[in-house]
């Protein structure tokens, strides 16, 4: 039975002959692109009648090209010359952005401390959250010693992702900045924020928060996730 939900992931045909890059182009029966064509009409008068959703798009739109030299010699010399620590500040500055909130895990708390600066040297206000902040310990969740990353310790302080979101909220934030929070954690962050929200970084505790090394070697060195029970 063909599937119908968007798997654009499995598209079958090149990037340069796919439909979404050319309204000619080839699609499988299962493209979005295709399928829900009045949903894309829908997506794009919700953005035009929403001045503050067109403006935000649009800046979007501009800080994605701003991302790129060469473009003057045509696709074959366009190159990034700009790392997402530089757009992330660049781009709340098209937006006129003057306080940003900047969510980090405690672990990561050296590269918050540099966000933090490098933020404000480029002119922002920074309220700044650590995911410890609340000092609420995980047996107010009902999570015993078993359940703690450190089991011995008589008592282990929660991350608090959701206190976080409503520090930002209090502190009149304009743009949230997450930087390495876990996962599900920083989904929490996103759900209770007021501010837009952006990612900076994400947490991978193996390797050096760059979990697309795994997935680069996904079917060499790390094949063996393949393998790997979903459990504790």
């Amino acid at each position: 039975m063909a599937v119908e939900y968007a798997q654009c992931a499995l598209c079958p045909y090149d990037w340069s002959e796919r439909f979404c890059r050319n309204g000619k182009g080839k699609a499988p029966k299962n493209c979005p692109s295709l399928r829900h064509r009045e949903l894309a009409e829908t997506a794009l008068q919700t953005v035009k009648n929403d001045p503050a959703l067109l403006e935000f798009s649009c800046q979007a739109s501009a800080q994605e090209t701003a991302g790129y030299g060469g473009r003057e010699q045509g696709y074959a010399h366009i190159r990034p010359i700009k790392p997402r620590l530089l757009e992330v500040a660049e781009f709340s500055a098209r937006m006129g952005y003057k306080r940003l909130g900047l969510a980090f895990c405690g672990g990561l708390r050296n590269e918050g401390l540099a966000v933090h600066r490098f933020l404000e040297d480029k002119g922002f206000e920074v309220a700044s959250m650590m995911c410890k902040s609340g000092a609420v310990p995980k047996s107010e969740l009902g999570i015993d010693r078993n359940g703690q990353v450190d089991p011995t310790s008589e008592s282990e302080t929660m991350c608090n992702p959701v206190f976080q979101a409503m520090t930002a909220n209090e502190s009149g934030v304009e743009f949230n900045i997450l930087l390495g929070l876990c996962v599900g954690h920083d989904s929490l962050f996103i759900q209770h924020a007021k501010a837009p929200v952006t990612v900076l970084a994400v947490k991978d505790r193996v390797l050096g928060h760059n979990p697309l090394a795994a997935v680069y070697q996904l079917d060499q060195y790390y094949r063996y996730l393949k393998n790997e029970p979903l459990g504790e």
